[in-house]
């Protein structure tokens, strides 16, 4: 089952994350890139630390415009299937190359948030309902570069066309119909979307929304202002999972239970370089993927795995995956212990403000 590696890994996350260790680097001994810092499978943390720089994605860049020219074994172990693209909220917009192993990946764990709160919660309804397709357009550019042209779209959308199923349960409506609604992300192109997703959906077994957590919202907001119904007055829905934004449970979730009802509010940590967290139970954080990704912590000077930080401390969040080593991915997380972290938002000068007042106002540890 999809559930059963992260599980196991819960009980045991530091040989877990020393089984990914060894298998990604194994990897990127394979590659251009990771020769010059590995010629095989690295066992030891200490030595990968000293062995492989942090990098963030300007650093990669030079790398992944070989890969773009079609020299995908500079960087990658295995070749490009798709670009995929994020939504450039803090600055201008990425493409992230998504390799087979990648994409597979995203389906996995990207499955975990809706199976193991069916499982758990018992619902059965809805590990086979449908889910409401909020994504993004898959298709919405293309350049021409030294191997060839490549398209490219944003990640929830080419993850949704990819893999259009959360293991028995699809999406509605299928991402090929929102794709054919065009690229555009003004209101207009949004409400097209909302009207397509509500016309295909309405008098189905929809039992969940997944994504975006403000799409999320503007979709209840859309059927109220255009047909006089909140989507609690049209679906059954039973959980929300909710992806991409901060402070999901104590701000958002309010207003998303005012519109789709009693439902339960899921977090999931993603971006487009990979799923790396979901919310494991009813405590309202999220538990990292430590079977699939190697994740640390730059906490000042010094840097951590992530299943050593304890209550109160936090950093920034770097990851390795099969795509990139010690990949700087540009988050604050915090650690609330167990194994329970929250992601207080972007690696900013605002965001790290605001965390430190909050921290002093509260009476809390500031543990950096």
């Amino acid at each position: 089952m999809v559930v059963d590696p992260w599980y196991r890994s819960l009980g045991d996350p530091e040989g877990a994350q020393i089984q990914v260790l060894t298998r990604l680097t194994g990897g990127y001994s394979k590659t251009g890139y990771g020769r010059a810092y590995c010629d095989g499978p690295v066992s030891d943390v200490a030595e990968y630390r000293r062995r492989f720089p942090v990098v963030d994605y300007e650093g990669l860049k030079p790398w992944l415009e070989r890969v773009k020219n079609g020299q995908h074994q500079e960087l990658l172990s295995e070749p490009v299937v798709r670009w995929a693209m994020t939504r450039g909220t803090t600055g201008s917009a990425k493409l992230i190359p998504a390799t087979r192993t990648h994409l597979e990946q995203v389906l996995m764990v990207g499955a975990r948030g809706l199976v193991n709160h069916g499982l758990r919660t018992g619902d059965r309804k809805l590990l086979k309902g449908g889910v409401l397709n909020l994504n993004f357009p898959s298709v919405v550019d293309s350049e021409e570069t030294g191997g060839g042209r490549i398209e490219y779209g944003y990640s929830s959308g080419t993850y949704a066309k990819y893999n259009p199923r959360l293991g028995r349960v699809g999406l509605v409506p299928p991402q090929e119909e929102i794709d054919e609604l065009g690229s555009g992300i003004s209101r207009k192109d949004w409400e097209k979307r909302f009207e397509l997703v509500y016309q295909r959906s309405k008098g189905t077994g929809v039992r969940s929304v997944m994504g975006v957590t403000n799409v999320i919202t503007a979709f209840g907001r859309y059927l109220k202002k255009r047909h006089g119904l909140a989507p609690k007055d049209v679906w059954a829905l039973s959980a929300a999972f909710c992806t991409s934004l901060p402070k999901i449970h104590t701000y958002h979730a309010p207003r998303i239970r005012a519109l789709y009802g009693n439902v339960s509010v899921v977090e999931m940590y993603t971006a487009t370089e990979g799923v790396f967290a979901q919310q494991l139970d009813n405590n309202p954080y999220v538990v990292p993927n430590y079977d699939t990704y190697f994740f640390e912590v730059m906490k000042g000077k010094e840097v951590k795995m992530l299943h050593e930080l304890k209550r109160g401390e936090w950093g920034r969040l770097v990851v390795s995956s099969c795509l990139f080593p010690r990949y700087e991915i540009g988050d604050y997380i915090e650690c609330a212990g167990k194994n329970y972290f929250r992601v207080f938002g972007r690696a900013s000068k605002k965001v790290l403000l605001e965390h430190l007042l909050f921290n002093i106002f509260t009476g809390r540890i500031i543990r950096a």
